[in-house]
């Protein structure tokens, strides 16, 4: 039976236009201008990203070998302005050992963050304890929800439900299995509803996004390539320079 979520995403996919060619520009440090590289641990090989120069755009690269890294960026987006966000990736195959209802599956060929800024008053008292814990081992910020969308290995296409490891942040598959590998693919997601459908209260603002591919859990390797994402007030503007 298809559910709601899944016939929103299918109706994005048939309404939207194709996604103009967002460009990342080259830092001083050999990844994307105003993307920074984090290590959820520093014990673990980390996920190796490389710009690379495509005939229409500077494309992201990333190449994980039993390994876990992403690259983030802070920006506060107001998503009653902005709500939709655009992006295109590709993979080379899906993690096939990959099982997103376990921690010890809980890989991606890629995937994408969405951070919300929601205030600490509005949480629960469990869940103020353990940001708080997370904060004093990793000695930088930690997001207070968000969510991730995925290119899972099996999980049907719009399935929703909470990451294995904490219940603030929620995966949404938007693309499965191989069927699609090796040929890019065209996102625009209204983040502003997918928090709403999430979380059940209204979404507060984004305050970053990142973007990874791991296989550290299944020991395994995957291979991305991600154009740079961009939010927008409509989905015509997903295809305008």
């Amino acid at each position: 039976m298809m559910t709601s979520l899944t016939r929103l995403i299918l109706a994005a996919a048939l309404i939207c236009p194709p996604l103009a060619h967002a460009s990342f520009k080259a830092g001083a440090d050999g990844l994307p201008e105003g993307w920074k590289l984090f290590r959820i641990n520093e014990k673990v090989a980390a996920t190796q990203f490389k710009l690379l120069a495509e005939p229409e755009s500077a494309v992201l690269h990333a190449v994980a070998n039993n390994s876990m890294a992403g690259v983030i960026r802070k920006q506060r987006v107001d998503l009653d302005k902005t709500p939709l966000l655009c992006w295109r990736w590709k993979v080379k195959v899906s993690v096939a050992k990959a099982d997103l209802s376990t921690k010890a599956g809980d890989d991606y060929a890629a995937r994408l963050y969405v951070f919300y800024d929601v205030p600490a008053s509005q949480l629960a008292f469990s869940d103020r304890v353990k940001i708080k814990l997370a904060k004093s081992l990793y000695g930088a910020e930690i997001p207070t929800a968000a969510l991730n969308y995925v290119w899972d290995n099996k999980y049907a296409i719009g399935t929703m439900r909470a990451n294995a490891y904490t219940d603030r942040t929620r995966l949404i598959v938007l693309q499965s299995g191989n069927s699609k590998a090796g040929q890019w693919q065209t996102e625009v997601r209204n983040v502003k509803q997918d928090y709403v459908a999430a979380f059940g209260s209204p979404a507060p603002d984004v305050v970053g996004l990142a973007i990874a591919t791991d296989t550290d859990n299944t020991k395994s390797t995957a291979e991305a390539w991600y154009q740079e994402p961009r939010f927008v007030a409509s989905a015509d503007q997903c295809s305008s320079n």
